[in-house]
Formats: C-alpha cells, sequence, structure tokens
C-alpha cells in the first residue's frame, strides 16, 4: 500500500510539505496558536484547552509563555510540569518527545524538519523530518537550537546560546556551537 505523505514525514523519508492533508493540518494547528497567542493574560483555561487540543498528549502542571509557535503541535509528546518560555519554537514534522520537568528557556527553538543537501533534490520541494526526544529534568537555555534527529538524555543542562547537533548523553552539561559536553554531573 502507497505510503501518505504523512507517513513519509513521520518515517523521516522524503515528502511533499504541501500535501493536501498536511497542509490543512498545518492550518488548523495555525489557528490554535492563533488563538493561543493573542488570548487575553487572564483566560488561563482557554489557553490549557487550546494546548490539550493542540498537542498530542502532555502531562499536569504545564506552562506555555506566549507566544509559542509551532507546525503541526499533534506530534508533540511532553511529560507533567513543562515549562516553556516566552518565543519558543517548535518545529514537529516528526514527533517531539519531551519528558517530566522540562524547562526552555526563551527563545529555544527544536527543529525536526530539515531539507536534502542535495541541491537537485531539494529543488523538487521534498523535505525530511527526523524525530527530537528530550530526557525528564532537562533545561535547556535560552535561544538553544535543538537539531533534527537529536536524543537528549536526562538530568541535562544546555548552556544559552548553544546549537545542538548531535546526541546529548544524560547527566551532563553541555555548551557551545556545535555543543559539547563541558562536565558530568
Amino acid at each position: 500500500m502507497k505510503k501518505t505523505e504523512r507517513e513519509k514525514m513521520l518515517n523521516n523519508e522524503l515528502y511533499l510539505a504541501a500535501d493536501e492533508e498536511l497542509t490543512a493540518m498545518r492550518f488548523h494547528a495555525r489557528q490554535l496558536l492563533y488563538d493561543f497567542n493573542f488570548s487575553s493574560p487572564d483566560e488561563v483555561d482557554r489557553r490549557k484547552d487550546i494546548v490539550f487540543s493542540l498537542f498530542g498528549n502532555i502531562g499536569s502542571n504545564f506552562t506555555i509563555e506566549l507566544p509559542f509557535y509551532g507546525d503541526y503541535g499533534c506530534h508533540i509528546f511532553a511529560g507533567d510540569n513543562l515549562y516553556i518560555n516566552y518565543d519558543c519554537t517548535i518545529l514537529d514534522c516528526n514527533t517531539v518527545h519531551l519528558g517530566n520537568d522540562v524547562l526552555l528557556a526563551p527563545k529555544v527553538q527544536i527543529y525536526t524538519a530539515y531539507h536534502p543537501t542535495n541541491p537537485e533534490l531539494r529543488l523538487s520541494g521534498k523535505e525530511l523530518a527526523a524525530p527530537v526526544v528530550i530526557g525528564d529534568n532537562v533545561w535547556l537555555g535560552g535561544g538553544v537550537i535543538v537539531c533534527p534527529g537529536v536524543t537528549i538524555g536526562s538530568n541535562v543542562t544546555v548552556g544559552a546560546g548553544s546549537v545542538v547537533t548531535k546526541d546529548m548523553p544524560s547527566n551532563v552539561v553541555a555548551a557551545g556551537n556545535p555543543c559539547r559536553v563541558i562536565k558530568r554531573v
């Protein structure tokens, strides 16, 4: 049976983002994000309801500051005690798993989407997406960028401005561009 473009996307295979189903899903997420980002400060319950509708799953006790940006939302799975600070972006063309007690500082960017490096293939309009996994008790400092396909273990601190291009083990402090382990904790 022929795979849908969404199935290809979630399998890290070349896919067409302009596909009708994917376009409709992004439009739906953008509407939810618009409602979320332009809600009144006193509409806490409304924002929580929007997040429950947007995310694939989210645990208890979460805070997501305005504004928040994403592609689909439904591919984001988060544990308990999630805190997402101002102006964060999660491009969830593939799954993003956030463990328990994850803290994202302002302007953190988590990307699953990427483009082929072959120029001819890139011109075809096809894209790729690799999952991101972030363990429990992780703090990503301000402006951290997490690249497609990266897994960050548990009990990790990533310093502000770091670009995480490869997996990080558990129980470390890491920083830099590219991000590297600074010390074990």
